[in-house]
């Protein structure tokens, strides 16, 4: 083997030993191609690693850009109308509240995807990859646990409200998996706050000594990481960050202004995960695949998200939170711009979506979709560079790639560059 390796060319030999590294462990790092546009420390914007933490809202189904965030006239104009804003742009009707805060964000209309099937478009909206065989993708979460480390010392890196984490560490350890909360109004079910000598703690402790000799015979990356999730789960079963989770002790105002429904209530208990050291939050609104009776089902979802979405700003804003957390809304495409009156057909090739906080543009649009918002006209924004943006917003270097267990290098976006211009 030695000698093997010393026959081998400069290039070759690195080659060898990073595919050895990546069947041995999984993972590692390398360099790359440099992705950020600044070459130096000093030539980075301050925005990035501005965004300490990150709060996503995936609005499920496919939000129509034409009756939300980029209005339209003549023909492609839905049943609300366009509605000045506290910033130089408009957005519809349906979103009134948002218009007092549109000055705080930045406003994307020049999305465009390839997908326009459900499943496959909220992969891919998560991960920025296209579902590729049998391989899993990270989600902005894991990469922020794979580039930043731990984002605290007891509670979760990464939280997902209103959905199950299977769509989360990827090929990363399940460590960096996202925990999941299906009622965030119940927090986390089943735990007590537990002592020293409790039960989980003797049943821990049992199963550490029926697999000891196991772990010691077979290295395996898969146990280890399947024990540090025990290890995990307990030390935040004792830990007083716990509360975190708890929303009844919030006043009831509070309660009430985010909105007395699971979405609302998700993004109250995000705010109150991120203040507590929770670096990314997922929180999940369905409702928004309106292919029928376009204006009554907008009419019942959009001041659901209008209502928590605008309270979650405001109330970032006044604890002095919005410039060090990141909001982002996401959908998984958007809708056609003909409109028979009734409803609209999915349409991936050119969709908006918002940021806000987190050293992002505040009052500021970025791209241009056509006059009937069926292409991107200026600036277009791929999936990849959105999430390149995020991560630059969080302060992950991404120009190194982390290796997957197949031997590939891999990076946030795959491989598109950040847009700076969303960023002052």
């Amino acid at each position: 083997m030695k000698q093997l390796l010393k026959s081998l060319d400069t290039p070759t030999r690195r080659e060898f030993i990073e595919r050895c590294a990546a069947t041995s462990f999984g993972l590692s790092i390398v360099p790359a191609a440099q992705i950020f546009a600044a070459d130096s420390e000093a030539q980075k914007p301050a925005s990035f690693g501005k965004a300490k933490s990150v709060i996503w809202l995936m609005l499920g189904g496919g939000l129509s850009h034409i009756d939300s965030l980029d209005p339209k006239r003549g023909k492609s104009k839905g049943p609300a109308a366009a509605i000045n804003t506290s910033a130089d742009f408009q957005v519809t009707e349906f979103f009134p509240k948002l218009a007092t805060i549109a000055d705080r964000t930045c406003v994307i209309r020049s999305m465009e995807a390839k997908i326009g099937v459900h499943k496959p478009a909220q992969y891919f909206m998560r991960t920025a990859y296209e579902p590729r065989g049998t391989i899993r993708h990270p989600n902005l979460g894991a990469w922020g646990s794979h580039y930043l480390g731990r984002s605290s010392k007891t509670l979760p890196s990464s939280v997902c409200v209103n959905r199950r984490s299977d769509q989360g560490n990827g090929f990363f350890p399940s460590s960096y998996s996202p925990l999941a909360i299906g009622d965030p109004s119940q927090g986390i079910n089943d735990v007590e706050t537990i002592g020293g000598k409790s039960a989980a703690t003797k049943r821990l402790t049992l199963l550490n000594g029926l697999d000891a000799d196991f772990r010691r015979r077979f290295q395996d990356k898969g146990v280890n990481a399947y024990n540090g999730f025990y290890d995990d789960a307990l030390t935040l079963m004792k830990s007083k960050e716990l509360e975190a989770f708890d929303l009844s002790g919030e006043p009831d105002e509070q309660r009430v202004a985010y909105g007395n429904n699971s979405f609302g209530q998700g993004c109250l208990l995000a705010r109150r995960l991120v203040s507590s050291g929770v670096r990314f939050v997922e929180v999940k609104q369905d409702g928004w695949d309106h292919h029928k009776s376009l204006a009554d089902e907008m009419g019942e979802v959009a001041p659901v998200f209008d209502q928590a979405f605008t309270t979650l700003i405001t109330d970032l804003e006044g604890r002095g939170m919005l410039d060090s957390t990141l909001v982002v809304v996401a959908t998984e495409f958007g809708r056609k711009p003909s409109f028979d009156g009734d409803g609209r057909s999915h349409h991936p090739i050119c969709f908006s979506t918002l940021l806000a906080g987190g050293g992002a543009k505040a009052g500021f649009v970025y791209g241009k979709s056509d006059d009937e918002g069926y292409y991107v006209d200026e600036d277009a924004v791929s999936i990849g560079a959105f999430h390149a943006s995020i991560a630059f917003a969080a302060g992950m270097d991404i120009r190194k790639p982390a290796i997957s267990p197949s031997g590939r290098p891999m990076t946030v976006g795959d491989g598109e560059k950040p847009v700076l211009e969303l960023f002052s």
